[in-house]
C-alpha cells in the first residue's frame, strides 16, 4: 500500500494516528492501523472513542513536547495512548471522569515512554513496547478497585464445546483480538488481514503464536474456557511478532512464545492482571540473556 500523503497537516496527524494503532502490533503501517481501527469497530464499537481520544492526546503531547517528528510519525506515541484508552472504556461507563483519566493517562504515557526510548538509543536500555501502559494500567484499576467504581461488564467467554477444528480456528482469531480487549473471531480476522497488509512473515508469525499459546494452554491442563476465549493467545502472539522482527530463525520466537505462555500464571498468583506483561518480560529475558551470551563471547575472545 502506498504511503498516504502527508503534505496536509491533517494528512499527517491522520497518518500518525493511524500508525499508533498498527504499533500495537509493532507496525508502522497506516493501512494495518486503519484495520485495527475497523476491528475496533467490529468487535466492540463503544470502545472505540476511548482508544481515539488515548491515542490522538498521546499523540498531541508528544508533539508539544517536542519529541522526535520521525517517531511520532511512525506512531511510536500513539500505541499506548490507545491501549490505555481501550483499558479504560472497558472497565468504565462514559462519563466526565473517564474522559479526565483517558486524557491523563494517555499524556503520562507518553511523558513516560520519552526518557525510556532516549536512554535505550543512547545507553542500550531494553525497549519499551507497552511497559508504560501495562504500568498505568496496574495504577488505574487498582484505583477504580479502591474507589469501588463500578466497572463494565467484562467481555463474555464463549462456552467450552467440544475441540472441532472450527472451534481451533476461533480461539486462535480471538488470540489475536484479545491483544485489544477484543473477543470477536471476525475482529480477530480484520487485525489478521492488517498484519498481512503491513508484512505478511508477521501475520504468520502472529498466528503461529496464537495458536501456540491456545495449545500449550490446553496440554498444560489450563482452563479451556480461557484458552477457547484466546486469553492464552495475545501475549504469545506479541512475542512472536516481536521476536520474529530481530530474530529470521524459528528457534527465537518459539522461545518467546513459551516464556510469555509460562509467565502468564504468575500474574494471577501475584494478584496482578496479565495485560501485556508477559509478553515484555519474555522479550526482555531473551534480549537480555543475548546480550550477556554475546559480552561472555567477547570477553572470551578478548587477550
Amino acid at each position: 500500500m502506498p504511503p498516504l500523503p502527508t503534505s496536509h497537516p491533517a494528512l499527517h496527524s491522520l497518518r500518525a494516528l493511524l500508525c499508533g494503532f498498527a504499533q500495537i502490533f509493532l507496525q508502522q503501517s497506516p493501512g494495518c492501523g486503519a484495520l485495527v481501527l475497523l476491528a475496533i469497530l467490529i468487535g466492540a464499537p463503544e470502545l472505540l472513542p476511548g482508544a481515539l481520544l488515548g491515542g490522538l492526546t498521546s499523540t498531541w503531547v508528544a508533539r508539544r513536547r517536542g519529541y522526535p517528528k520521525a517517531d511520532i510519525t511512525i506512531g511510536l506515541y500513539g500505541y499506548n495512548g490507545v491501549l490505555l484508552g481501550l483499558l479504560l472504556s472497558l472497565k468504565l461507563p462514559w462519563t466526565p471522569l473517564l474522559l479526565v483519566l483517558i486524557i491523563a493517562s494517555a499524556a503520562l504515557s507518553s511523558l513516560l515512554l520519552a526518557p525510556w526510548m532516549r536512554r535505550m538509543r543512547q545507553h542500550g536500555w531494553l525497549p519499551a513496547f507497552t511497559f508504560p501502559f501495562v504500568l498505568l494500567g496496574w495504577l488505574l484499576l487498582a484505583l477504580l478497585a479502591h474507589l469501588e467504581l463500578s466497572a463494565a461488564p467484562p467481555a463474555s467467554t464463549p462456552d467450552a464445546p467440544a475441540l472441532s477444528l472450527l472451534q481451533l480456528i476461533l480461539a486462535v482469531l480471538r488470540g489475536l483480538g484479545q491483544v485489544i480487549f477484543l473477543d470477536s473471531p471476525l475482529a480477530g480476522l480484520c487485525l489478521l488481514l492488517g498484519l498481512r497488509l503491513a508484512d505478511g512473515r508477521m501475520a504468520l508469525w502472529a498466528l503461529l503464536g496464537s495458536s501456540g499459546g491456545f495449545t500449550l494452554a490446553l496440554f498444560s491442563g489450563w482452563p479451556g474456557e480461557g484458552a477457547l476465549a484466546g486469553l492464552y493467545g495475545y501475549n504469545a502472539t506479541l512475542a512472536a511478532i516481536a521476536l520474529a522482527q530481530v530474530h529470521r530463525n524459528l528457534l527465537v520466537p518459539a522461545l518467546g512464545i513459551l516464556l510469555a505462555l509460562l509467565l502468564q500464571p504468575g500474574f494471577s498468583a501475584l494478584g496482578l492482571p496479565a495485560l501485556t506483561m508477559p509478553f515484555i518480560l519474555a522479550c526482555w529475558l531473551i534480549r537480555a540473556g543475548a546480550q550477556s551470551w554475546q559480552q561472555a563471547v567477547r570477553n572470551s575472545a578478548a587477550p
